[in-house]
């Protein structure tokens, strides 16, 4: 959150109070080990935070009011910062390639975690923590500036 724009309507309390919700409304699932805590809880509060944005822009955009395209260059307002639904899509295609690396991104974007805590929790070295940081944020940054069809 420390990222988001002042202003944002979630709030880090709603969040954090969000993602416990759900982590204690999964009954179904067996903790293994911390490892497993801290990667749900950072996927979880990803998933809150790309619902909002989600909801959000539905919103915003009028809900279920008839579209009316326009003109790419009437377009006056500036794109967001950080488009949380093309960063799910990228994160996606991510862990496809190498699910430590999309491990690495939530916790320490959406968890918010130190490189320390994420070497903790998931049993490797600093050094790999931040190769996979470097390593994903270049992937990313890749993926995101390539447009989609």
């Amino acid at each position: 959150m420390a990222q988001e724009r002042r202003g944002h309507t979630l709030q880090v309390t709603a969040l954090v109070n969000e993602t416990f919700i759900r982590l204690t409304g999964a009954q179904q699932v067996r903790w293994h080990d911390r490892t497993h805590f801290f990667s749900m809880a950072a996927r979880l509060m990803r998933r809150v935070l790309v619902d909002h944005a989600r909801n959000r822009g539905y919103q915003k955009r009028g809900g279920a009011a008839e579209r009316v395209p326009l003109d790419e260059g009437m377009a006056v307002t500036p794109a967001p910062d950080v488009d949380l639904i093309a960063l799910d899509r990228a994160l996606d295609g991510l862990e496809q390639l190498d699910p430590r690396k999309c491990k690495v991104v939530d916790m320490r974007y959406f968890a918010g975690m130190t490189n320390e805590e994420i070497a903790d929790a998931l049993g490797v070295s600093i050094d790999t923590v931040k190769r996979d940081w470097r390593m994903a944020k270049l992937w990313l940054l890749r993926e995101l500036k390539e447009p989609r069809p």
